[in-house]
C-alpha cells in the first residue's frame, strides 16, 4: 500500500477504505494487524453497511475506525419503521460518543435527507445528491454545486484534517450537481 501511495502521489490522509463486518470475522488477529498498519501510514478505514452483518459493539473497540457507515436498508427504512429511526439514532450517537465519523448511506429522498440532518448525522450519500461518476467529473460537480450556492458545507475530504464538530463533511459522492 504505501508503495502504491507514493506511486501515485496521493496523500494516504485522502484514501478511505471500506470494510464489511464478514471482512473481520475471517482471520481477526490479521485483519487487525493489517488495519493498524493501514492507519499509521495514514489512511482512513470506514466499517460498511453497520449493523447487517455479525455486528458486534467490540468491533468498534479492537479495530481502528474513523467511521461508521450505516447500511441503507435502515435509511431507507428510517421515516416509517420507528425501529430503524432508533437504529440510526442510536448509531449517530455512539459514533458521536466515541470520536466516530457516521456516515449514511443510500439518502434517495428529501424526507430521509430532513431525518437525518434533524438527527445531526455528520455525512449523507446517495443518488438524492449524485449517482456514481467517474473521478474526472467529480472536479466539474464541485465547481457546480458551489456555484449554484451549496456553500452551507465543506468539502473537507479534499484536505486532510478532520471537520471541526459543528461543521459536518460530505464526501465527493455526495455533492449534488
Amino acid at each position: 500500500m504505501a508503495n502504491a501511495l507514493a506511486a501515485s502521489g496521493l496523500p494516504a490522509c485522502q484514501l478511505e477504505l471500506e470494510i464489511t463486518e464478514s471482512t473481520l470475522i475471517q482471520d481477526d488477529e490479521f485483519v487487525l494487524a493489517t488495519l493498524h498498519a493501514l492507519r499509521a501510514l495514514g489512511v482512513r478505514i470506514a466499517m460498511d453497511d453497520f449493523g447487517t452483518g455479525y455486528s458486534s459493539l467490540s468491533y468498534l473497540r479492537r479495530f481502528p475506525f474513523d467511521k461508521i457507515k450505516i447500511d441503507q436498508s435502515f435509511v431507507h427504512g428510517m421515516t416509517d419503521q420507528t425501529d430503524c429511526l432508533a437504529i440510526v439514532r442510536a448509531v449517530i450517537g455512539l459514533g458521536r460518543s466515541l470520536g466516530i465519523a457516521v456516515n449514511a448511506e443510500g439518502v434517495e429522498t428529501l424526507e430521509q435527507l430532513d431525518a437525518l440532518r434533524h438527527e445531526d448525522c455528520g455525512e449523507l450519500q446517495g443518488f438524492l445528491f449524485s449517482k456514481p461518476r467517474p473521478g474526472g467529473e467529480v472536479s466539474d460537480m464541485l465547481l457546480d454545486a458551489a456555484a449554484a450556492g451549496l456553500t452551507d458545507q465543506r468539502y473537507t475530504s479534499l484536505g486532510c484534517l478532520p471537520p471541526a464538530a459543528d461543521d459536518p463533511a460530505i464526501t465527493l459522492t455526495d455533492v449534488a450537481a
